[in-house]
């Protein structure tokens, strides 16, 4: 993979970020990731602060390449797990859910790179007004929390590309080779993968997660709770009772009931694949085995090889 603005930003080898998921993106995952050449992201989502504290204090131990951690602005202890940032001198900070205006200027002030993760042009070209280094944007194809607006991100990326002139990430649907190529001929600079990094072996995810996302087909995850925020399911028993609901016109303190705090844990680090929100993207029909990152991140560099060879 060649060196472009992404690599030289991060100071990565290969443009490939990991997505700082929630209950996924432990120290184990983003050390092994940013050992194998990409950037691996903290998910601080999952993290109250001192156990995020701690996995910064892993992660120094684990790799010496440049690594970053993901901050969902919505969380109600981000004031804190941003002091922890600055404090424990962290360098990268991907922020989502949220305005990037509020903390990308303090962030700069202590020499931390920051990207921003959209799902519109629109936001895209608010980011640039932000300040921030660079922008992700995530087509709805991906896991967990998305954009209400519903593009995929082949879609979405070529429409950013000309919203902005910031480094682009493309992410939502990529898990091979191949999507990387497709991702770069539309414009993007860099990919951001979950799924794929959701189902390895370093995931903090549950086994139990691990078996029932890597046996999923098409068609087996679907977006829903768009009242409160969109997020994709793996249609399971609680997606049965959201969907009814819905369908019946819940209003939101109805569909709060359904999913307590602790429902994404439940799924995705406990082991309960019915009753939990079990959050992965619809490539996860893609994925069929639990490899090592090292695994994973040269299949991924070999297959872009490949398709370029391809097309020569």
């Amino acid at each position: 993979m060649k060196k472009n603005r992404i690599t030289e930003l991060f100071g990565i080898e290969k443009p490939i970020v990991q997505g700082g998921m929630v209950w996924i993106s432990g120290w184990r995952l983003a050390a092994a990731v940013s050992n194998a050449g990409g950037l691996g992201l903290l998910g601080a989502g999952s993290l109250p602060p001192e156990l995020f504290r701690e996995h910064i204090s892993k992660m120094k131990q684990a790799t010496d390449k440049p690594w970053g951690v993901n901050l969902p602005l919505m969380n109600p202890a981000i004031d804190e797990l941003v002091k922890i940032v600055v404090e424990e001198g962290v360098k990268i900070v991907f922020t989502s859910a949220g305005s990037p205006k509020k903390y990308t200027a303090m962030l700069h002030e202590h020499g931390i790179k920051v990207a921003h993760v959209v799902s519109s042009s629109k936001f895209a070209r608010k980011c640039e007004d932000a300040g921030v280094d660079a922008v992700v944007c995530e087509g709805f194809e991906a896991g967990g929390h998305n954009g209400r607006e519903e593009t995929t991100t082949m879609v979405l990326v070529p429409q950013v590309r000309k919203a902005t002139s910031l480094p682009l990430i493309a992410a939502g649907g990529i898990a091979s080779g191949q999507a990387i190529v497709a991702a770069m001929a539309l414009g993007a600079e860099g990919v951001q993968i979950g799924t794929l990094f959701a189902l390895t072996e370093e995931s903090s995810a549950s086994d139990a997660f691990k078996k029932r996302c890597s046996t999923l087909e098409e068609g087996d995850t679907m977006l829903t709770l768009k009242l409160l925020s969109p997020t994709r399911l793996v249609k399971n028993e609680l997606f049965n009772r959201i969907d009814e609901a819905e369908k019946k016109g819940a209003d939101k303190d109805e569909l709060l009931k359904l999913v307590p705090p602790g429902s994404a844990r439940r799924g995705i680090f406990e082991d309960d694949q019915e009753n939990g929100e079990v959050e992965i993207g619809q490539i996860a029909s893609a994925i069929k085995e639990i490899l090592p990152v090292a695994t994973v991140m040269q299949r991924l560099e070999d297959e872009v090889e490949e398709t370029l060879n391809l097309l020569k």
